[in-house]
């Protein structure tokens, strides 16, 4: 076999593969023994016929036909493996002479991992952000924590904001009671804006027992077409008001929320946990911002056909998102104040900036000899099998090879976005420090 390869693109070939009678006469051989096994013969049992009595009762055409197949299905791959290209998908076979027995020449043409020309990615232009974390930051937490000890309390007066009320609510549109705006005995934190705009600022100064309307107009952008826009009229009835009085924030809260001797002791580990979970935010934007930094100093093509698989992958994700909100995607675009065209040219600059960055990091793994060994995987698969230990179909699917192939891939880049960040900080990027401000 011999091949010829033409660059078509940065990102697309086309190999000519020559074959000989050496060649066809081993694809002649393979094609007999699988038609031999269609043919009829009597006295012998189909699918057992020799393959030389089988030649004399299979149509010249077809055992042409299949030897060519056959040919090029087993060539194929090694024609790109001896081209030293990797396609990304099966490749398109065009058969270009055929002398049955002589000679056999096809192009195939296929995307394939383009090269990739890295910049220097010891020197990115990235500054490394500092972690800050404020005592505004510890004050915010410690009343949310005083929220969750809150007590309530039943009060005969006007509600007002933090209150939380019961309230039976009709709904109406143009006179008509609409779907899933009926509601008995909802409980409601006035000011927690969880109804549209209008609502719970149309309750505050009633007390119980009133019965008032509250003329109410949707949101142009309201994620149901017929109400988006739409004015209405909501009967409401206020059966009860509660008080919700949050739990004081000292020393007994501190005991409440873990084993704390007293309040410094809650700040301090609160103020520790928010350093850690902004440390971690922080340093994946980094890394983020290293990745994009080395895209733009970097030769980096992006192949039609990765860029569509990311495209697919970024519209499954929002369709599992407008799914949970028992929406189709068109109609998860509408409520968005998006069209398909929009929503795909935005998905689109998505896509081919996921692909970028991952090929560079590919290539900086490769010349980098970044790689995972068979401990480390196994290491990997056994602390999901733990994670995912109550379902079995998770499990399962930890066995599959493909799945084994992804967690040692996505391995692999973790690493070498680890490797990334050190070598930028060796290169004088500032390290994260986290600094308590007064």
């Amino acid at each position: 076999m011999k091949t010829k390869a033409k660059r078509i693109s940065d990102s697309r070939v086309e190999i000519t593969v020559t074959l000989d009678k050496d060649d066809l006469k081993v694809a002649r051989e393979k094609a007999l023994e699988k038609l031999a096994k269609t043919v009829n013969v009597s006295g012998f049992r189909k699918g057992k016929v020799p393959a030389d009595v089988a030649t004399k009762f299979i149509p010249e055409n077809d055992l042409n036909a299949e030897t060519i197949d056959y040919a090029v299905r087993s060539t194929v791959i090694e024609a790109f493996r001896q081209e030293e290209k990797s396609p990304l998908a099966i490749p398109g076979v065009n058969v270009t002479k055929y002398v049955p027995g002589e000679m056999a020449e096809y192009t195939a043409t296929a995307d394939i991992i383009p090269k990739v020309e890295l910049g220097d990615f010891k020197k990115l232009e990235v500054k490394r952000p500092e972690v800050k974390v404020t005592d505004k930051d510890v004050d915010e937490m410690l009343k949310n924590l005083s929220d969750a000890f809150a007590t309530k309390k039943v009060v005969k007066r006007a509600a007002k904001e933090t209150d939380e009320v019961v309230i039976d609510f009709v709904g109406k549109k143009d006179g008509e009671a609409f779907q899933g705006g009926t509601a008995k005995d909802y409980k409601l934190v006035l000011g927690s804006k969880t109804f549209i705009p209008g609502f719970e600022e149309g309750i505050v100064g009633h007390e119980v027992g009133d019965k008032f309307n509250l003329d109410i107009t949707f949101p142009k952008d309201y994620n149901v077409d017929e109400l988006a826009g739409a004015k209405t009229v909501f009967e409401v009835l206020l059966k009860q008001v509660n008080e919700i009085t949050g739990a004081p924030i000292d020393d007994e809260l501190a005991k409440k929320c873990g084993p704390f001797k007293n309040l410094d002791e809650l700040k301090d580990d609160i103020r520790k946990n928010i350093t850690a979970q902004s440390e971690q935010r922080l340093l994946n934007k980094y890394k983020d911002d290293l990745v994009e930094e080395l895209v733009k100093k970097s030769k980096v093509p992006a192949p039609e056909i990765l860029i569509d698989d990311q495209m697919s992958a970024i519209r499954n994700d929002v369709t599992r998102n407008a799914q949970a909100r028992n929406m189709e995607f068109e109609d998860f675009l509408k409520a968005n104040g998006e069209t398909l065209e929009s929503w795909e040219k935005e998905a689109r600059k998505i896509a081919e900036k996921r692909v970028k960055a991952s090929l560079a990091l590919q290539t900086l793994a490769v010349e980098q000899k970044i790689t995972v060994d068979e401990a480390e995987v196994g290491a990997k698969l056994a602390e999901l099998r733990d994670v995912y230990k109550k379902s079995p179909e998770a499990i399962k699917n930890l066995k599959e090879p493909n799945v084994k192939n992804d967690i040692r891939n996505r391995m692999i880049i973790d690493k070498t976005l680890d490797f990334l960040v050190e070598a930028n900080s060796k290169g004088g990027s500032k390290k994260t420090s986290p600094k308590k401000s007064k």
